[in-house]
Formats: C-alpha cells, sequence, structure tokens
C-alpha cells in the first residue's frame, strides 16, 4: 500500500511562481511590459508545463528602474526554484524569465 498521493494544477503552480517572482526586490510586476493592449495579445506571463515529471516555468517580468538584470533575473530564478522544490515538492525542469519591460 502506497501513501496519500498529492496533485497539484498548473495553475496553482503558475500563482506561486508568480507570487515568488513578485517578492524579489526589484520586479516591479510579472507580466508584459509597454501599452496595456499590448498584453491583450501576447501570451500569459506565466506558462508551466510539466513533462516526465519536470515543471519547466517560463515568465515575464518588469523591472524597476536602477536594478542590473542578470543579478535580478538569477534572484528571480532562485526563488521559483525554491517556490518548486521546496514548497510543492516538485522537481524543477527549467526557469525562463524573461525581461519584458523597466518602469514601476
Amino acid at each position: 500500500m502506497s501513501g496519500p498521493e498529492l496533485t497539484v494544477g498548473r495553475g496553482v503552480i503558475a500563482e506561486l511562481v508568480r507570487l515568488a517572482a513578485f517578492e524579489v526586490p526589484g520586479v516591479a510586476r510579472v507580466g508584459h511590459g509597454g501599452p496595456t493592449w499590448r498584453g491583450w495579445f501576447a501570451p500569459a506571463p506565466v506558462s508551466v508545463r510539466v513533462r516526465d515529471d519536470h515543471v519547466m516555468v517560463r515568465l515575464r517580468i518588469v523591472v524597476r528602474p536602477g536594478f542590473e538584470l542578470g543579478p535580478l533575473t538569477a534572484q528571480v530564478r532562485t526563488a521559483v526554484a525554491a517556490t518548486v522544490e521546496r514548497l510543492l515538492g516538485l522537481d524543477l525542469g527549467a526557469v525562463t524569465v524573461i525581461v519584458d519591460g523597466v518602469g514601476g
């Protein structure tokens, strides 16, 4: 007899990824940069795929002015990895962070 099993939906994973990224100092928002109408035609700001028991995440962020993009995106990757692996107990395959704008 095996133990209890937990199933986590992609929407739950996406929301926790969004919250983890937003908590990183320097991230103004998780979403698209530019005019509002651009978001109507663009893909979702957080995309989650599960393949072979590995979670692949792609997210778009808008960065506050004055922050270095390289270190900031590394912090976002670390925060997302910690959320997926520690909080959800899932294996992380990849995290792709796209800086889609700079502004407040």
